[in-house]
């Protein structure tokens, strides 16, 4: 994905656009990290202001997959923080997409890793481990599951239901 932009494989691919199989975000995430273009096979979680199951998923080895997690929207309070992303960096995760707030925003951007996300919040999440895993998520209008993929760059984010060869 380095070489070739989302926009250029949205340029290439208006049959897949107008089937739904490949689908854009809405320009609604912030940058964040070292890494700006990332891509990778996605796994989503589902949580309300809790980090609990985030922090579960990125002590996994992440094999060069995203993890997407629908928080919600929520601006109340930050869901992802420097450890748990210095944690996905060493696990080897491509990157993780956040609709909801990080924070330790200065570590995180000391990452060789991808994360994007609404906004930064100084206030943690609650610690219940609330969510559901590898469920279908829906984010801005965009539906979102499990075992497709991610393709981030400067100009936006791609979702894919298969791999794109690009």
């Amino acid at each position: 994905m380095a070489l070739v932009t989302t926009a250029e494989v949205c340029d290439a691919n208006p049959q897949l656009i107008s089937s739904g199989e490949l689908r854009a975000l809405q320009p609604i995430f912030q940058i964040y990290g070292r890494r700006q273009v990332f891509s990778g096979p996605i796994v989503t979680l589902k949580v309300f202001e809790d980090n609990v199951l985030v922090r579960e998923f990125l002590e996994e080895k992440g094999n060069g997959r995203v993890l997407v997690v629908d928080g919600g929207g929520s601006l109340r309070c930050a869901i992802l923080g420097g450890n748990p992303v210095v944690q996905a960096q060493n696990n080897g995760w491509a990157g993780i997409v956040v609709n909801g707030c990080i924070r330790d925003v200065d570590e995180i951007n000391g990452c060789d890793i991808g994360v994007r996300a609404l906004a930064s919040h100084p206030m943690k999440a609650n610690k219940k481990g609330m969510g559901e895993k590898h469920v279908p998520i829906t984010i801005s209008g965009t539906r979102i599951s499990d075992g497709e993929w991610l393709y981030a760059d400067t100009d936006g984010i791609l979702i894919s239901r298969t791999e794109l060869s690009v």
